[in-house]
């Protein structure tokens, strides 16, 4: 059934999780310590390497290691006990939020990096919070970790070497 699951593949995967569980967002800035915000987590880091190594053009992006991170997560719903309805459900929701976190995590109003603060309030806040010095911090993570990435080769991110410390 599962034949196609490669964890040979799984490294960046993991980083990604090791990055997403930095004391950092849940201690000093009091985050959600929940499933849904360490996916969006995980997906705001995910979405900077993909712009990363577009942007170098020096190689594509393996389709195997993207395909094996949203297995990864599938099989973490699963083992949060949803059923086959409610993981395809769940799966299709996270999909529409990688999507919209990747094409907007940039705010195009300058040519340096900078992170759309509006995206980050979208999916870590309810709109009745204001948390503005969080979002601040949050988002100069962001900017620090792609300044950290961008000097770093291609290979090296898709394979997960990723020794960011913040």
């Amino acid at each position: 059934m599962f034949t196609f699951y490669k964890s040979h593949n799984n490294k960046l995967y993991n980083k990604l999780v090791e990055l997403s569980r930095n004391i950092f967002f849940y201690k000093d800035l009091s985050l959600k310590d929940n499933f849904e915000t360490r996916i969006i987590l995980i997906f705001l880091h995910l979405s900077i390497i993909l712009i990363l190594v577009k942007k170098n053009k020096k190689k594509k992006f393996p389709q195997e290691i993207f395909d094996n991170i949203f297995l990864n997560i599938e099989y973490h719903l699963r083992e949060l006990g949803y059923g086959d309805v409610a993981v395809n459900k769940k799966m299709k929701i996270l999909n529409k939020i990688f999507y919209d976190i990747l094409l907007k995590i940039h705010s195009k109003k300058s040519d340096s990096f900078k992170i759309n603060i509006k995206l980050i309030q979208k999916y870590l806040f309810d709109n009745s919070q204001n948390k503005d010095k969080i979002i601040v911090k949050i988002a100069n993570y962001f900017e620090t970790f792609y300044n950290f990435c961008f000097v770093l080769d291609d290979d090296i991110m898709i394979k997960g070497n990723i020794d960011f410390k913040f």
